[in-house]
């Protein structure tokens, strides 16, 4: 199956020059290690920055420079700073062209859970309701199970929802599949993970084409 680091890079194969793209938090903000060489990106933090950069070396290392995740990062030539009610007029007014985020479940018509477990203690919604809402490109990146074996990939998601009829593309430790029809229909599969594996860790209806290809890198 992937790491974290080789899901970020599968997602930084979706980056286009010229994309304002939002990074969520966890595995998501990995991707700004990843943006491929010579192409112009520019990455949003909710927090207020434009112009993210990857994360810093020692030498880098600035304390007041962070992310909505408040992992210390950088900023590229020509970002900008602003305050939460900017940034999030950017991400409501459509002017996002990727989100990147990270989910609890996802189920088959394209609903997304990410922000609370009932029992557990929650921070907050943050600005995820935001996004999905916002977004027309999304990718949610996730394992594919729990760890205890449970498939995140349902029928129905069980717990509160982050936004309803919103994602189209699901990044797992296993998988790369789109959301189409009501049903998961697998595009990719992690190099040496087999079909039969994701199929029996995939809870909601799962289209399969013929010869699905593993992932490159």
């Amino acid at each position: 199956m992937l790491t974290r680091e080789q899901m970020a890079q599968r997602v930084a194969q979706e980056l286009r020059d010229g994309y304002y793209v939002n990074l969520g938090i966890g595995i998501p903000t990995l991707v700004a290690n990843y943006v491929p060489a010579g192409m112009d990106v520019m990455l949003q933090s909710e927090n207020g920055l434009l112009g993210m950069g990857g994360f810093p070396s020692e030498e880098q290392l600035d304390a007041d420079m962070i992310n909505a995740g408040k992992q210390t990062v950088t900023a590229r030539a020509g970002a900008s700073i602003f305050d939460s009610a900017q940034s999030f007029a950017m991400i409501r007014g459509g002017h996002v062209d990727l989100t990147v985020l990270g989910a609890f479940e996802v189920d088959v018509a394209g609903n997304i859970a990410s922000w609370m477990i009932p029992g557990k203690l929650v921070k907050g919604m943050g600005g995820a309701m935001d996004l999905v809402a916002g977004a027309e490109n999304i990718i949610v990146v996730m394992t594919h199970a729990s760890k205890n074996g449970e498939s995140k990939l349902l029928p129905r998601c069980t717990l509160p929802l982050t936004g309803a009829n919103c994602i189209r593309k699901v990044l797992t430790d296993l998988a790369y599949l789109e959301i189409e029809r009501g049903a998961f229909v697998l595009r990719e599969r992690a190099p040496g993970v087999s079909v039969a594996e994701i199929v029996a860790k995939t809870a909601g209806q799962l289209i399969v084409p013929d010869n699905v290809p593993e992932m490159q890198f």
